[in-house]
């Protein structure tokens, strides 16, 4: 799942939101680095991710891609349903979606000094252009596969995801409302695990 995705899945708490965010960028021990909370939230970020990938209806969503956008169909899949998320926010969280992304960025503001430079150097960009608003519209969508096509080392065709989303919208609104309630569910169980054994885990 893609950044927004995290953030709801943090389920409100507030380190475990930062671990979450910064899952896919630090290595090693773990427990070494950071406080408890933001741990969980990183190890909480990648049951998410692995329960994602092997989902089958994401999975079918991906086969639907694959013929247009081979390898990329996974990132596309991810900004596709942080659309719908971000779209139907007050759906999902009684706390405006403007008013949730800023305080998203507040949070990770006041935690920066742990954050990971590689996390920092694309954050700036998150936060200046309001990704986690603007993968609610078509135009956040676009500007967002545009930016990640210019990181692509193979011609990926992401600027042609979106129109791709228009096409096949409803196909795709389908999936995401299979999934997202079944992965809400796996991640309040996940962490309550988590929390439970986190002395025993390893990490």
């Amino acid at each position: 799942m893609n950044f927004l995705a995290h953030a709801y899945l943090s389920f409100d708490h507030p380190k475990i939101l930062v671990g979450n965010f910064i899952g896919d960028f630090v290595r090693g021990d773990l427990k070494a680095q950071f406080d408890k909370d933001i741990v969980i939230g990183i190890m909480l970020h990648r049951e998410i991710d692995s329960y994602t990938d092997q989902h089958e209806v994401v999975k079918e969503a991906q086969e639907i891609l694959k013929p247009y956008f081979s390898r990329y169909s996974v990132v596309i899949t991810d900004v596709f349903f942080d659309y719908f998320l971000s779209r139907d926010w007050d759906q999902y969280h009684s706390k405006p979606i403007f008013k949730f992304a800023q305080e998203v960025y507040g949070l990770l503001d006041a935690h920066r000094e742990i954050l990971p430079s590689s996390f920092l150097h694309m954050y700036q960009f998150m936060k200046q252009e309001n990704w986690l608003v603007a993968y609610g519209t078509m135009d956040g969508m676009k500007k967002s596969f545009t930016g990640i096509s210019k990181k692509t080392s193979f011609r990926s065709k992401l600027e042609e995801a979106p129109r791709f989303l228009d096409a096949h919208r409803e196909t795709f609104f389908s999936y995401f409302q299979a999934f997202f309630p079944e992965l809400i569910n796996f991640s309040r169980a996940k962490l309550q695990e988590i929390q439970q054994n986190y002395d025993t885990l390893q990490t």
